[in-house]
C-alpha cells in the first residue's frame, strides 16, 4: 500500500496516542491502520488542517467524516481478522472504508451520493487499497449478492437495526451502527449467535441519516 503525506506521519502518531489508545482504543491492528492511513487525503480542499482534530469535518453533499475516535471504535467492535469479508454502508469521503481495508481481505461499501462515491473510489486507488467493490445503491438494504459478512458497519444513523442487515451476517457476525432518532443515536453492536441476535449499546453519538428503504425516508 502506497500511502502518501507521509511529513504528517507525526501527527497521525499523535492523534493514535492520545486521541485513541488515550481513550481505550486497545486493538494494536486497529491503532497501526489508523496510524498509516492519511485522513488528510479525505478532507476537502481548505480543511486539511483539520485531519487530526478529534472531530466530525462536514464534506460534500451534506455529508461528514467521522472523528478518528469514533472510526477507531467502530472499527475495533467489528473484531475483524484478515480474513474478514466486510460490508460498510456509508462510504462517505472513503476514510473509514480504507482502515477496513487496511485491516480486511475484502471490503464491500455502499454509498447513496455518486459523486462521493466516485472521489472515495479514486482516494482509495491513489492509496494502493485495491480490495474494495463499491456500489452506489440504497444502503440500508445491504448487498444480499455478496452475503454472508463477517462485519457490517454503518456510518449512519438509523431508526431501528434493518432487517436486511442484520440477515446479511454470518454466523457469530457484528454488525456495528449507529441507532435512533435523527439528530441523536446510540452505538450498538448486533452480534449474530445460534440462539439469535445478541446486541450491546455503547456511547451516544450523532450520525447523518441512513436514508433508503429500511432507514429514513428521504
Amino acid at each position: 500500500m502506497a500511502f502518501q503525506n507521509e511529513e504528517r506521519a507525526a501527527e497521525r502518531a499523535r492523534m493514535v496516542a492520545e486521541q485513541l489508545a488515550g481513550r481505550g482504543i486497545q486493538s494494536a491492528a486497529v491503532l497501526e491502520a489508523m496510524r498509516r492511513i492519511p485522513r488528510e487525503v479525505f478532507l476537502p480542499a481548505g480543511a486539511q488542517e483539520c485531519a487530526y482534530v478529534d472531530a466530525a469535518v462536514a464534506i460534500e453533499c451534506g455529508q461528514t467524516i467521522s472523528q478518528p475516535y469514533v472510526v477507531a471504535r467502530m472499527t475495533e467492535l467489528l473484531e475483524l481478522t484478515p480474513e474478514a469479508r466486510v460490508l460498510e454502508i456509508g462510504t462517505g469521503s472513503g476514510y473509514q472504508t480504507a482502515i477496513l481495508a487496511a485491516l480486511a481481505k475484502q471490503v464491500y461499501t455502499i454509498e447513496w451520493h455518486l459523486p462521493l462515491m466516485v472521489q472515495a473510489a479514486e482516494r482509495l486507488k491513489q492509496l494502493g487499497l485495491n480490495n474494495v467493490t463499491f456500489r452506489c445503491a440504497d444502503g440500508s438494504r445491504g448487498w444480499p449478492e455478496q452475503a454472508p459478512f463477517d462485519g457490517i458497519l454503518a456510518a449512519a444513523g438509523a431508526p431501528t437495526v434493518p432487517p436486511s442487515l442484520l440477515s446479511q451476517l454470518a454466523p457469530g457476525g457484528r454488525l456495528v451502527l449507529p441507532v435512533g432518532g435523527e439528530h441523536d443515536q446510540t452505538l450498538l453492536r448486533v452480534r449474530q449467535t445460534d440462539t439469535g441476535p445478541q446486541t450491546e449499546e455503547f456511547f451516544k453519538c450523532r450520525f447523518v441519516k441512513l436514508v433508503g428503504a429500511e432507514g429514513w425516508q428521504q
